[in-house]
């Protein structure tokens, strides 16, 4: 009978928390720019809420005293070297905390009270809700109600809240998994959509009244605009737009018909597995759907261009909407046209031989590469033993402006650049210290244009060597900042007793260099972009370098100043001592 009881009572205990309770960890996260005010406020007030296990503040780029403000308040601080937006804020924070639920609260709430933190995080705790959203008594809301509901009311008419662009929101770790996060300020409606989408449960909790800064007109026009774009990605992603007008669907079918008549043609050619027999029936019919829609295409046409009112209008609006699928069913009425031109018969049978002409691509005479597909390349943990080391493709590496033998430092640890493992070319291996400085988890995959982003201001040691290098026995280091745009620098040009050793360029502030031989510090230069032209020399022996800094030049990177490491090392032969 005792061991009955204590098993009734475990069930209770476990009914009464199923996962929905307060046992449940929370974090918060406080997406921050310039928010030097308020942002201890908030601070204080998340972290006064006793289930609230972390405060993360997420510094993005601040110009003013965020950072200070935040730490003596009691946050963590995650900090972007950059401004990358509110959405991107989000996510880095979401990334970084520990929690079962996150709240998202902004850093500008003036009278943010611990009630009102209640109000958000209770209804997740207590099993009512995936998603919490907030409305609130303010001023303003023009973007909501002259942008963001006019749109959810046309593509997402079941979606009611009062305030779907609320920058106070909590939910779910599991349900945020499920939500793609914008970089930008469409980041509000955009988990909204998502989670509606998803079947969560969302449910919208007032908080009161909330005073925070006003935008000016100029900041909401980039708000609207954000907002937009989000909410039309959405309804076209999850089929809410469907085709407009008429001519519309009588150009899409048309090229739908050219399509199926363009793939059965190449079916019969290129595709045995399939019956010829089969791809034959496919082309004709695409080509009996392309003729008949191509038919009320150009009748619809008519009877626009017969009509004296509008005309011109009608004629733009036309273009600017449907002439790229136009020109998509031209390059397929061409594709066909070219293809079938070239029937023979002879004797009774019919044979379609194309001629086909010839594309070179040469090749540049100091690369044996005709071109590159580089990326996206996926993200993965290092192997084991290899913890000062990161492995990428020679395309990666190109792209960085670096060689295999160079060291990037991250967060002050040198890691040197080594090739892939075979079948690995797209796989970049980086340790895990590494991928939390650099903000990356194993499975992200980075497009080939956004990787010097994610490397953007890594100090690095390039090796550069030259045909006149090799053959005086020497070698140089440079010391770089990676940057993600180009910008105006400076050309430098490098002479061993008068002869010229290397030619490089660099972005160069003003201040001071170090000059390296034989990994020893020889001499500091100062350097001033004043001058147009920058001379400096260096003994060694019996032999001189001198050091010319001149033209201005676009380049992607930066010559490291003495704050941040060796600017020029040079590896000489014993000989020249």
């Amino acid at each position: 009978m005792s061991y009955l009881i204590l098993i009734i009572v475990f069930l209770l205990a476990a009914i009464k928390n199923n996962g929905n309770g307060p046992h449940l960890r929370v974090s918060v996260v406080i997406p921050a720019y310039n928010e030097e005010e308020n942002v201890a406020h908030v601070v204080k007030t998340a972290l006064s809420c006793k289930y609230v296990q972390e405060v993360l503040v997420v510094d993005d780029g601040s110009l003013d005293n965020t950072y200070e403000k935040a730490k003596i308040a009691g946050a963590s601080i995650i900090r972007h070297t950059t401004n990358q937006g509110k959405g991107a804020a989000l996510k880095t924070g979401f990334k970084h905390s520990n929690g079962d639920i996150v709240a998202f609260i902004d850093a500008d709430l003036e009278n943010l009270t611990i009630n009102q933190v209640d109000n958000m995080i209770k209804p997740i705790l207590e099993g009512k809700a995936d998603i919490t959203k907030t409305k609130f008594k303010r001023e303003g809301g023009r973007v909501t109600e002259l942008t963001a509901k006019p749109l959810l009311n046309f593509f997402f008419p079941e979606i009611k809240f009062d305030q779907p662009l609320s920058g106070q929101f909590a939910a779910k770790r599991t349900a945020l998994n499920k939500i793609r996060f914008e970089e930008d300020y469409g980041v509000d409606v955009g988990i909204v959509l998502d989670a509606d989408v998803q079947g969560l449960r969302i449910k919208e909790v007032d908080i009161g009244d909330i005073k925070h800064q006003m935008s000016n007109l100029a900041d909401l026009n980039v708000v609207a605009n954000e907002v937009v774009r989000t909410i039309v990605d959405r309804a076209m992603e999850y089929g809410r737009v469907t085709m407009m007008d008429s001519m519309g669907k009588y150009i899409r079918m048309g090229i739908l018909g050219l399509s199926l008549s363009s793939l059965g043609v190449f079916g019969v050619f290129f595709i045995r597995v399939i019956p010829a027999t089969i791809w034959i029936i496919i082309s004709l019919l695409g080509m009996v759907l392309a003729i008949y829609y191509i038919f009320k295409l150009i009748k619809r046409s008519i009877h626009m261009l017969m009509r004296h009112e509008g005309r011109t209008q009608s004629l733009k609006s036309f273009t600017y909407m449907h002439f790229p699928i136009l020109v998509s069913g031209i390059i397929l009425i061409a594709m066909l046209s070219t293809l079938l031109g070239a029937v023979h018969v002879d004797d009774g049978k019919i044979s379609i031989e194309p001629n086909s002409g010839n594309l070179i691509i040469w090749k540049n005479s100091s690369d044996n590469r005709t071109f590159d597909v580089r990326g996206p390349y996926t993200v993965d943990s290092a192997l084991e033993n290899e913890n000062i080391s990161i492995r990428m493709s020679r395309e990666a590496i190109a792209t960085l402006g670096l060689n295999y033998g160079d060291k990037l430092y991250i967060a002050g640890q040198g890691y040197v650049l080594n090739q892939p493992r075979p079948g690995e070319d797209n796989i970049i291996r980086i340790p895990l210290q590494a991928r939390q400085s650099l903000y990356i988890d194993v499975g992200d995959a980075i497009q080939d244009g956004n990787l010097r982003k994610v490397f953007n201001n890594i100090y690095a040691q390039k090796n550069v060597s030259t045909e006149e290098s090799a053959a005086s026995n020497i070698t140089l280091q440079e010391g770089i900042i990676i940057q993600n745009n180009e910008a105006v620098g400076r050309k430098v040009d490098i002479y061993v007793d008068n002869e010229k050793l290397v030619t490089t360029s660099g972005l160069m502030d003003n201040g001071s260099y170090n000059i390296y031989i034989n990994n020893l510090k020889v001499k500091t230069i100062q350097f001033t972009d004043k001058r147009s032209l920058n001379e400096y020399f260096v003994q060694w022996g019996t032999h001189e370098i001198k050091i010319e800094i001149g033209d201005y030049i676009t380049t992607d990177v930066k010559f490291a100043p003495v704050s941040v490491g060796k600017f020029l090392n040079f590896n000489i032969n014993g000989t020249l001592k």
